[in-house]
């Protein structure tokens, strides 16, 4: 074992970490919205930036889904609703 290979032991700590299962909002294409509804309900509603939103849109359109948001199923569920009050077809994964 070389010197680069071993352990300080007194540099172990134990740590405690809290499992969150962590969930994401996929937002899904569609022949209604338009790219600019698209991109200002992403700044709108997700806190995303025009260039974020911008690229979301641009996915969506050419993959036919993207992941718009992660995070907790508390967090997701009114940014969800809101996406699909808009007029937006996305569900939480």
């Amino acid at each position: 074992m070389s010197k680069k290979e071993k352990i300080n032991p007194s540099l172990d700590e134990d740590v405690l970490i809290k499992d969150v299962e962590k969930h994401q909002i996929i937002l899904y294409n569609d022949d209604v919205n338009t790219f600019q509804h698209v991109i200002e309900t992403l700044v709108k509603v997700c806190k995303h930036t025009y260039q974020q939103a911008e690229q979301c849109a641009y996915i969506v359109h050419f993959s036919g889904k993207c992941v718009v948001k992660t995070g907790s199923l508390e967090e997701l569920v009114p940014i969800c609703s809101a996406l699909l009050d808009a007029g937006l077809s996305a569900e939480i994964s």
